[in-house]
């Protein structure tokens, strides 16, 4: 974990006393977010109305919860039922872009951090449909569908507000979407629907769906060329992310039956450079090759050629454990409201 990630969710004695310390502007920044969404919701502040239906997938806390890959789950769902959607997100980092590219390639990305602006770029490009990537606390664009998306790896430890914590929102902020996905890459179902039940109480009018984020296989990340993960079984490797939370990808690294893993993390949304590849190439030295998540995969790949070492990235695969009736149900709310939308909505904002 970074030194952030220690205090937020360790127990030793360090990190207990580091969060007691940051539990004053905790308090302040908890207040701000609280008469921020209140100005909202009695529209002191406003809310653009977009120009086509947008579907709005977001955290509670910083990052980590999955939903890149939901959100590629979403518009492939879109697109399979005869819509044109197009993924408006702001860009951070430069690797979500890349990675969205990657999974969805026939869906374009539109990268702009003004998302109303993006919406109507979307729009005149030729989108019927938006999935907003990281919309839940931009509240300046007005949405169809909220979806929110809890770590059931973070929750236990994680509900305190930044700075002290990983929280952007109280957890009670649930309330505002129509449907809340907790997501679990090595939590356990029974983990989940635990999670989930305690949410509803929270938010007793939003749809609960669990989704598992699976390990499915492995990909060269130079080449492409694909494995199962049976090729981890016994293997030493080196396990680099750059991602939030990424103790629970190194949980499903040793779940596939690693003999040896040295990680190595840095921080989320690292710019890898020909110095970094130099230094995992050298840790790798002896073992099996590199592993990472195709987050740092389409980052880290165009450095990687003729290195020595294999570089292979985790494939995972949002799998609906719960509630896939309820998605399809919200997804359809997207898919009906185009049809308003094409005659009556102007320019956003």
């Amino acid at each position: 974990m970074t030194s952030l990630e220690q205090i937020w969710y360790d127990d030793s004695v360090g990190a207990r006393i580091a969060r007691s310390a940051l539990s004053a502007p905790a308090l302040v920044y908890a207040t701000v977010v609280r008469l921020r969404s209140a100005m909202y919701d009695r529209g002191v502040l406003r809310t653009h109305a977009p120009s086509i239906p947008v579907l709005s997938l977001g955290n509670l806390t910083v990052g980590g919860t999955g939903k890149t890959p939901v959100a590629a789950w979403a518009a492939a769902r879109l697109r399979e039922a005869g819509a044109r959607p197009a993924l408006v997100l702001r860009g951070y980092g430069g690797d979500e872009p890349l990675v969205h590219a990657a999974l969805n390639p026939s869906v374009p990305v539109v990268v702009n951090a003004d998302r109303v602006a993006g919406v109507r770029q979307a729009r005149a490009s030729g989108a019927d449909c938006v999935v907003l990537d990281d919309g839940f606390q931009h509240r300046r664009l007005g949405r169809t569908v909220d979806w929110v998306l809890v770590a059931a790896e973070q929750f236990a430890a994680g509900r305190r507000m930044l700075p002290a914590g990983p929280l952007r929102e109280p957890l009670t902020a649930v309330s505002r979407a129509q449907v809340v996905i907790v997501t679990r890459k090595s939590a356990s179902s029974d983990a989940a629907i635990a999670i989930a039940n305690e949410l509803h109480s929270m938010a007793p009018l939003a749809a609960m769906v669990i989704c598992h984020l699976a390990a499915t296989g492995l990909v060269n990340g130079v080449d492409g060329s694909v494995d199962t993960l049976a090729r981890l079984s016994g293997a030493r490797v080196v396990a680099v992310a750059a991602i939030g939370a990424p103790d629970a990808f190194f949980a499903q690294l040793r779940s596939a039956g690693t003999s040896e893993l040295r990680t190595v993390v840095l921080r989320d949304h690292h710019h890898f450079t020909p110095r970094d590849v130099e230094r995992l190439v050298r840790d790798a030295r002896g073992m099996d090759g590199v592993v990472c998540t195709l987050k740092d995969a389409v980052k880290l790949a165009p450095l990687w050629s003729d290195v020595g070492a294999p570089l292979w990235y985790l494939s995972q695969q949002a799998e609906i454990e719960r509630g896939r009736q309820l998605l399809d149900a919200s997804l359809a709310t997207i898919l009906s409201a185009r049809a308003g939308f094409s005659s009556t909505a102007g320019a956003a904002g």
